[in-house]
């Protein structure tokens, strides 16, 4: 079935149970642990299937597992947490019956997750990863621990058949044709600079097994804003990124950032700039990209509500990861994931991130932005990000969701 479909079906069915919130919300029974020389892997049984997402926090470190719709039944403080890097786990209720699961680190960890539907006699779960090295603890303190007693049940049958889709990425150079962009102290034009990074990211995620690409523009031509857009959701996108090297108020600021949409102003005075320097006079509405027209106007509002929240959360999430990867490429000028109302991220279903490589008013920026050596060093910073986004997040029937629950069938029984 089409993906956007699938999200309209799967918005219709939630909307139903909106208010009051439903009794039938999924329950989280109970957790599981166990350890290997490396990884340590916690597993929730579900009682249905559920929707999920997971960030970290530093100072202190902790992992928060947000779980849409369920509540919490089982009992975190029974599981043996000596020598790991888990040294507690919280958990409560928030929102409309969502529940939020905290995971204290001792230090940083590695992590990875995925949801694992009913085998046998197993039923729904969600499984967490956490990459560690247990060889720095003692031989002692480990023979000491007391071993988890875990029933072990026979390792999930993976259907070789399945069609293991590829992730569609589309990537988006701003500007083009009469629409030259900024333009720098030396007549650099930022819609040339950013169809180079666009077309050296497409190259990159052509070669990755398990990726497919789409450019908005493969040339110097305009494409108005709400067109963009349309080109995302045709080709069903996983992803859409808008890459761009703006200019700035102040001909100081420099360095890269990563903004996501904003329904409730901007974050900031330069991200309100930002926005509505591209938005132009070119503005779009989101009502109109689904296909709510033949729905109730109260049913079709909390659709569209629930649609667009869900879809800025994703946004935060892949952008903060591009924007750890593009720290190690470029100096940033936030630290954080700026939101503003962008008119190109205004898609409801598909998450949608707008880079700011640089800002081409600036000097420095600019005689960086113009090399074939820089621009291949951001264009991998944002492959980087992405990968390890979707890596965290596989979509369902992807070929990196096949591949990460081969691997876990391989290395562990669940």
């Amino acid at each position: 079935m089409h993906r956007r479909q699938m999200l309209l079906n799967m918005l219709l069915a939630s909307a139903a149970f909106a208010l009051p919130f439903s009794v039938h919300a999924a329950q989280i029974r109970n957790a599981r642990l166990w350890r290997s020389d490396n990884k340590l892997r916690l597993v929730f049984d579900l009682s249905g299937p559920v929707q999920y997402k997971t960030f970290t926090l530093s100072a202190p470190d902790r992992i928060i597992i947000d779980v849409s719709g369920a509540r919490l039944e089982g009992n975190f403080p029974e599981l043996a947490l000596e020598n790991t890097p888990v040294k507690a786990i919280r958990s409560g209720h928030f929102g409309q019956g969502d529940t939020r699961i905290v995971l204290d680190l001792t230090s940083p960890v590695q992590l990875n997750s995925f949801l694992l539907g009913p085998e046998g006699s197993q039923g729904n779960r969600l499984v967490v990863d956490l990459g560690h090295d247990l060889v720095t603890h003692t031989p002692a303190a480990l023979a000491a621990a007391p071993a988890v007693p875990v029933k072990e049940p026979p390792a999930p049958v993976l259907d070789k058949n399945h069609p293991k889709r590829d992730i569609m990425v589309v990537v988006d150079a701003g500007h083009g044709g009469k629409d030259p962009g900024a333009i720098g102290s030396k007549g650099e034009r930022e819609k040339d600079v950013v169809l180079s990074i666009a077309q050296l990211l497409a190259k990159r995620l052509k070669r990755e097994k398990g990726f497919d690409v789409r450019l908005v523009r493969n040339d110097d031509f305009f494409v108005p804003l709400r067109k963009r857009v349309d080109i995302a959701r045709k080709y069903n996108a996983d992803m859409f990124i808008s890459v761009h090297a703006d200019a700035a108020p102040r001909l100081t600021a420099s360095g890269a950032s990563v903004f996501a949409l904003s329904e409730n102003g901007a974050t900031s005075a330069t991200a309100r700039f930002m926005a509505q320097r591209e938005n132009g006079a070119d503005l779009i509405g989101a009502t109109s990209l689904l296909n709510l027209k033949d729905k109730d106007p109260m049913l079709a509002g909390v659709i569209l509500d629930m649609s667009m929240n869900a879809t800025i959360a994703a946004s935060l999430q892949l952008g903060h990861t591009v924007l750890g990867s593009l720290e190690g490429v470029t100096t940033l000028h936030q630290k954080r994931v700026e939101q503003a109302g962008f008119a190109v991220l205004k898609s409801p279903d598909v998450p949608s991130i707008l880079v700011e490589t640089g800002f081409i008013s600036n000097s420095r920026d600019s005689q960086r932005l113009v090399t074939a050596r820089h621009q291949q060093a951001v264009a991998d910073g944002l492959f980087d990000g992405m990968k390890t986004y979707f890596e965290r997040n596989p979509p369902a029937g992807s070929f990196i969701a096949w591949r990460q629950a081969q691997k876990a069938a391989e290395q562990a029984v669940v």
